[in-house]
């Protein structure tokens, strides 16, 4: 069994208009709660063996702390191709994962990742998880699926979303 950690970026700041989108960093807010999901990870040994994580600005600086608080080094890999990635996008990409990682967490954006987290919610999944994910997808919001099968085969429906935590249920 493989497990998939879905984590939207932590709180960005749009205190300066000037910035274009790729380059707008975390709020106060999104700082504080970074860290909280990193905890978190760790306290409930969901520990990834590989993240990828969109290249902005805020997706990076969100990684850097929550990576900070996790026991051990994780490999990350940039990929261009989360940042403003659709739900097919963010599958594809998940596609092309190693058969041997176990656990894989994908740090990206919405509206692409909530779509792509309802869209691999299946049968068996956890009825308040899913009233949750149903709800919304805030920042530092964070997904957990148990994936049967390598991840070339994953497909839209053939997950079972466990939790979907908020960064509110942290603190």
């Amino acid at each position: 069994m493989k497990q998939l950690l879905l984590l939207r970026h932590a709180k960005s700041s749009w205190d300066d208009p000037g910035l274009i989108d790729f380059d707008r960093p975390l709020s106060a807010r999104g700082l504080k709660a970074a860290p909280l999901v990193g905890r978190e990870l760790a306290r409930r040994g969901w520990l990834p063996e590989l993240a990828l994580v969109s290249p902005a600005l805020r997706t990076r600086d969100t990684w850097r702390l929550v990576s900070a608080e996790l026991p051990a080094k994780v490999q990350a890999k940039f990929a261009q191709a989360l940042y403003e990635a659709a739900a097919a996008d963010i599958l594809a990409k998940v596609r092309q994962v190693k058969a041997g990682t176990g656990t894989l967490l994908v740090l990206g954006h919405n509206p692409g990742l909530e779509e792509f987290a309802r869209g691999l919610a299946g049968a068996g999944s956890n009825e308040a998880a899913l009233k949750k994910l149903a709800e919304k997808f805030p920042t530092a919001a964070l997904a957990r699926f148990d994936i049967d099968g390598d991840w070339a085969g994953l497909s839209f429906g053939s997950a079972r979303l466990t939790h979907c935590i908020w960064p509110k249920d942290l603190r």
